[in-house]
C-alpha cells in the first residue's frame, strides 16, 4: 500500500524546507541546487522525490538538463492549520497580556501606597 506524501511531510525535514526557499527564488537545474548542500548529489534528488510526490516541486525537462521549480500552491493546506493555531494563540496571548497589566497596575498601586 503506497503512503500519501502531503505538504507536512515534505516541510518536516530541513533540507527540504531550504530547497523550497532555494526554489521559492528561481528554478535551479538538479546539480546547481544540490551544490547549495553538504549532501550527496543522490541525497536532494531523494528530497526532490519527495518534494515533488507533495505537489511542492515540478520537475522540468529542458534540453539535457532537469530543472526544479516550485509550486507553493500546496503550502495552502499548512498555512491554514498554522492560521487556526495562530488566532488561538493570538486570544492566549491577549489575556495574558491584560493579566500582566493588572498585576503591574496592582503592584505600582500597592508601591506607591507604602
Amino acid at each position: 500500500m503506497e503512503t500519501r506524501r502531503d505538504a507536512f511531510q515534505a516541510i518536516a525535514d530541513p533540507t527540504r524546507r531550504e530547497i523550497i526557499q532555494l526554489l521559492a527564488g528561481s528554478a535551479q537545474n538538479l546539480n546547481s541546487l544540490a551544490e547549495n548542500f553538504n549532501v550527496s548529489r543522490q541525497a536532494i534528488s531523494l528530497h526532490i522525490k519527495i518534494l515533488t510526490e507533495c505537489g511542492l516541486v515540478v520537475i522540468k525537462q529542458r534540453g539535457r538538463e532537469r530543472h526544479c521549480e516550485a509550486k507553493l500552491d500546496g503550502l495552502r493546506e499548512v498555512a491554514s492549520w498554522v492560521e487556526q493555531y495562530k488566532s488561538f494563540w493570538s486570544e492566549r496571548f491577549d489575556s495574558l497580556d491584560k493579566y500582566l497589566s493588572k498585576v503591574q497596575k496592582d503592584t505600582s498601586s500597592k508601591n506607591k501606597s507604602k
